[in-house]
């Protein structure tokens, strides 16, 4: 692939413009494997989560980044919650509603879920989240 200019495009460049096209907001580090090996695609999005177009989300998971409005550091595009349950879908685990958004459902109790405690289906030892906000699983 050739940049505009004719010269041969960098590995970030690769990366970037790939990320661009995606639709998904959560990015796998193994999205990038086929472009270079495992610790140069690494070292390319540890500057691009520096840089601020990117966050860590946990090992191996990115998201999509930009300014927040309140201090301008980098803030996700979306809330944790959706990108949690997106970066699960990604990984391979099914999301379910947890035991309180069941019984919120329902109606048997008016304690509003938090959001901060997603169902799954298999165990999950990941920590997912930012800035140290991570989200708990309760499998079900």
């Amino acid at each position: 692939m050739k940049a505009k200019s004719g010269r041969a495009q960098t590995l970030a460049q690769k990366i970037e413009s790939r990320i661009a096209r995606k639709k998904s907001d959560v990015f796998l580090r193994s999205d990038f494997e086929d472009l270079a090996g495992y610790d140069q695609v690494g070292f390319v999005l540890r500057q691009f989560v520096k840089a601020g177009k990117l966050l860590k989300l946990g090992q191996g998971l990115y998201t999509r980044a930009e300014p927040s409005i309140l201090d301008g550091r980098p803030a996700p595009v979306k809330a944790v919650t959706p990108l949690v349950t997106e970066a699960l879908a990604r990984i391979g685990v099914k999301t379910k509603p947890t035991r309180l958004e069941v019984a919120y459902n329902e109606g048997r109790t008016t304690q509003v879920p938090s959001g901060r405690l997603i169902g799954v289906s298999r165990r999950v030892r990941r920590k997912i989240g930012y800035n140290g906000r991570t989200v708990s699983f309760e499998l079900s």
